[in-house]
Parts: structure tokens; sequence; C-alpha cells
């Protein structure tokens, strides 16, 4: 099933207009402050010019030399990637964001979803979601390098509150790495993320993806978001801190912790459907999935208002 979180207007259809919360994503809801931006950036098509200052400045903060090409979300790389090859064998390690499967199999792919990693070694195309979405599951670098298949794509949308084990520094022809900029910057709507890879495979990811792949504004906002190490590193520190203070509101709420990052949080509930209604009456909206009946995923409040209204909700 393709359903996602931030689906509001599902929330706001079954529990009514106002003023929510929305939980139900990864999506950072402090988000970097928007700077002010020259008119050009609105008015002129996007140069090519200023998607190499972009490219340069991700290169810099995600650290490494590998070729890139920055797309319009991660999703956007996700839905070009089945295109590279020939239809073959691809498998996923699952459950993980779903869309890397139905994309695959709507571009003709035979989609084996496995739950090890092992399992993955044999396929033409493998997809690891490092860590991973929705229990934060996380592979070591090592054991990623040590898997026997043809191409090997590994998504890190949420890696950057905890970079160290990324491998976009060896990204190549056969290991293409994923990075997202909406998550961790709270700017999902800007639409931006990245794609790393060999020469060979960026040049064709970027046929695919047009002459222009990301907007003028969006091309702004993170050439200078992704440059702000202060606010990336404060950011840092501070999900690593409400993190714990989210666990311990679900431990009050005798939810036991699944896993999950320093952007959302994954508990084993009793009953996740009425868990997540009991948050919805209060207008707190979570992230249920159909596969589990105990999991409900969380993200982090934006501010004290905001964690004030989900403890009485929790509470309640």
């Amino acid at each position: 099933m393709r359903d996602h979180g931030g689906n509001l207007d599902e929330a706001r259809a079954a529990w009514g207009q106002g003023d929510w919360i929305d939980l139900s994503t990864g999506i950072n809801r402090q988000p970097y402050p928007l700077p002010s931006l020259p008119p050009e950036a609105w008015t002129n098509l996007p140069a090519a010019s200023a998607q190499a200052a972009l490219l340069e400045a991700a290169a810099t903060a995600f650290g490494t030399a590998a070729p890139g090409l920055a797309v319009a979300g991660a999703q956007a790389a996700i839905q070009m990637i089945p295109l590279l090859e020939t239809p073959g064998l691809a498998r996923v390690l699952a459950p993980t964001y779903n869309e890397h499967a139905a994309c695959l199999r709507q571009a003709g792919w035979r989609v084996e979803e496995v739950g090890r990693l092992e399992a993955l070694s044999g396929a033409d195309l493998a997809i690891v979601v490092n860590p991973n979405n929705p229990d934060g599951r996380h592979h070591r670098g090592e054991a990623l390098r040590r898997l026997s298949v043809g191409m090997l794509v590994v998504d890190e949308s949420f890696a950057d509150p905890a970079p160290g084990e990324s491998l976009v520094a060896e990204a190549s022809d056969r290991l293409l790495v994923l990075r997202s900029f909406g998550k961790f910057w709270g700017l999902a709507g800007l639409r931006l993320g990245f794609v790393y890879a060999g020469g060979d495979v960026i040049r064709r990811l970027s046929a695919l993806a047009g002459p222009w792949p990301v907007s003028g504004p969006a091309l702004e906002v993170g050439r200078i978001a992704l440059g702000d190490r202060d606010w990336r590193e404060r950011t840092i520190r501070r999900l690593s801190g409400e993190a714990a203070r989210l666990d311990r509101l679900a431990r009050g709420a005798g939810w036991t912790l699944a896993g999950g990052t320093h952007l959302f949080r994954l508990y084993e509930t009793p009953d996740a459907r009425q868990a997540q209604a009991a948050l919805a009456q209060h207008h707190v909206w979570t992230r249920r999935f159909p596969y589990s009946d105990a999991w409900l995923r969380l993200g982090l409040p934006g501010n004290e208002g905001e964690w004030q209204r989900l403890e009485a909700a929790l509470g309640a």
C-alpha cells in the first residue's frame, strides 16, 4: 500500500477541522529559518551556476566528492532509479518506505521484500533504507559493502542527525546513495533531495530529470541552509534531547520503544488504531502502519506548546 504520513486531510475528515499537530511524519517541526531570496530566484529559470553552487554546498555538508544530482526530493530519485537498468530481480529490505517497492513494480521489476540484510544478495538491484523508516534499524557500512548485488541503493534520508556511518563518500555506478533535505531541515514543501553515484549514472539520471529538476527558490534556500554548520550542530543536539523526552512520555502512556531516529520514534502500543484515534481526538496526528496492529510512529513536537498538548493528550 502506498500510504504515507502527512495525510492531514484524512485526519480532518474523521475528527474535524482545527489546529492540528502533525506528528505523522519524520519532518523536523523546527525548520531552518527561511532566508530572504533575490527576486531572480522566482523570476528566472534556474541557472546552471545556481545548481552547481547548491551541489558544492551539499558535498561539503554531506562529506563527499562523489558526483551528485539535486532533484525535487529524494522521491524523485526513487522514481527514476528503476529506469536505469533493464528490469530484473529487485530485493527491498522491509518493512520500509513503501515507495521503493511500488516504483520498482511500476517500472516492471520483479520485487521481493526480505527481512534480513543478507537476503538481498543475488538481486540485480537492492534497496536498503539506512537508518530505516519506520523502525530506525541501522546497518554498518561494512555489512552493506559485503552484499553481492548488481546495484545497491542506500536511502539515507534520515541520516543527517547521525551521519557517522554514511556511505555517501563511496557512491559509485554500483552504489547509489540518496539524501533528503526536507526532513532534517524541516522544509519538505521545498521538494529538494540528492542522489550520489558514479559519473555515468549521474549523467543518465540527469537526462531523465531534465534541465530544471529543482526550482530556483529551492536552489537558493538549500545552498544557504546546507552551509549553516552552526544551525545543523545545534539542531542535532536539540533533537537528541527531545527524542529522549518523547520516549519518557511514551513510557508513561504504557508504550514500549520499538525503534526510531532523532527525527521520529516508533512505539509498540496495545492497539495502534485505538492509540491513534485517542490522540486524534485532541488533534494530534500520528502514523499507523497497515502491516502492524501495534506500531505507532510519532515525530517530535515543534515547540513547548505542542509538547504540552501532546502530554495532555497522552494523559487523557
